[in-house]
């Protein structure tokens, strides 16, 4: 009889080593040019939070990775990736950008898109 669920996981997720995923966060914070106060206030979270996170000296809950992911303008998603993979595509950062904009907005940046990149 065949059996809906392998024995065998398909890929092996690997455990996050708070270190290192604080040296991600602070090379996405960086990236964006935010200090860590203005990440904390972007993210409704305490500045202490952000330097213990970067620092990898705090176990965060979800929710405290949703806020520094909506801090950062990602989604929580693409936070998780981009340790994982290593880095950020420019094509993850785009889609990222365009979360949560207004139909006028999107309708300039696809007139902008347009003329950039038709020439």
């Amino acid at each position: 009889m065949a059996t809906l669920f392998s024995a065998e996981p398909a890929e092996v997720v690997r455990k996050i080593d708070p270190k290192q995923f604080g040296r991600h966060l602070r090379s996405l914070r960086n990236a964006r040019g935010l200090t860590q106060e203005l990440l904390a206030e972007r993210s409704d979270l305490s500045s202490d939070t952000i330097r213990r996170l970067e620092a990898g000296t705090f176990s965060p809950s979800l929710n405290t990775l949703a806020g520094v992911a909506s801090g950062l303008r990602l989604r929580l998603s693409t936070l998780f990736m981009s340790y994982e993979d290593g880095s950020l595509t420019q094509e993850q950062e785009i889609v990222d950008m365009l979360l949560g904009r207004s139909s006028e907005e999107l309708d300039v940046l696809v007139k902008v898109l347009r003329v950039l990149l038709d020439k």
